[in-house]
């Protein structure tokens, strides 16, 4: 999650910071740079929805996989819990 905050502050300041330059040095019209920083924002939002999906997808995953060991494990300790309760069972 710490690397996710950074890679939205990082491109969030580089958006900023890329659009400010490009009006600054903008060689077109008004409108032409407004539609350009307007594409360069659509573009940054879409990468960003990727990552946030990826990121998502990364976490079900573990999730299950935690859940499956966790499972495992549960019925690892009923097993042998079994397994102790059928050894006194039929010691005494």
């Amino acid at each position: 999650m710490k690397n996710l905050g950074k890679i939205i502050g990082a491109m969030t300041l580089g958006a900023i910071t890329g659009a400010a330059i490009g009006v600054l040095f903008a060689p077109n019209k008004g409108s032409k740079t407004r539609q350009k920083i307007t594409t360069g924002a659509k573009d940054v939002v879409e990468d960003l929805r990727k990552k946030m999906d990826n990121e998502a997808r990364s976490l079900r995953k573990k999730a299950k996989d935690l859940k499956g060991r966790v499972l495992g494990k549960v019925d690892d300790s009923a097993n042998e819990v079994i397994k102790k309760a059928e050894a006194l069972k039929h010691h005494n």
